[in-house]
């Protein structure tokens, strides 16, 4: 008897051993988190729709898209630099170039985004493809967008490639992690 019990121990801790192996090559464990991403600190991107309201002015009111170089064509005011700046960031640049330009006093000016980036889905999703981002997205919100997980899915972690600024950010994404607008999400197909 005293010989099954310490097979049994040495059956327990060979697995034990090879499930601590085996979680560290699980698709994803090596990657290190991106840092937290504040949905209320959107800063506008190529691609974003946006429509600028300016009061009293109904011929400066109209919609309109941040082009590759990152710049909205605003009429009187030119070509005005919006990726990087906050909605209300950009309504003082809206400002301050119509002022500039002598072609409004005082002008009052709002930016509110109408269409944002998108984000794609990529790996064990139903539906991989791009999707229309929407404020305070997290992973899990995301991956239901594309139908939710396959039955293959790894569910508690994504890669993602995120722009930072002029550089490209690789790691690790939670389930309650925000998404960005922009992010490129891959779901992992898990092996056990």
């Amino acid at each position: 008897m005293p010989t099954t019990s310490l097979t049994s121990r040495r059956s327990a801790v060979v697995l034990f051993g090879m499930a601590a192996v085996l979680s560290g090559c699980a698709a994803g464990s090596s990657l290190d988190p991106v840092a937290a991403y504040d949905p209320n600190q959107y800063r506008l991107g190529v691609d974003d729709q946006i429509r600028v309201l300016t009061y009293g002015q109904d011929q400066l009111t109209s919609d309109f898209r941040v082009d590759s170089n990152g710049k909205v064509a605003f009429p009187l005011a030119g070509h005005l630099q919006a990726e990087g700046l906050t909605t209300s960031e950009f309504a003082a640049e809206i400002s301050a170039a119509l002022e500039k330009a002598r072609m409004v006093r005082q002008p009052n000016v709002t930016v509110e985004v109408t269409a944002y980036r998108l984000v794609s889905i990529l790996g064990e999703v139903a539906r991989p493809g791009q999707y229309a981002y929407q404020p305070f997205m997290t992973m899990l919100t995301a991956v239901a967008s594309a139908g939710g997980f396959t039955y293959r899915a790894l569910e508690d972690r994504a890669y993602v490639v995120r722009q930072e600024g002029d550089h490209t950010v690789v790691g690790r994404l939670n389930p309650q992690d925000y998404v960005k607008p922009g992010d490129v999400l891959k779901i992992y197909e898990r092996h056990f």
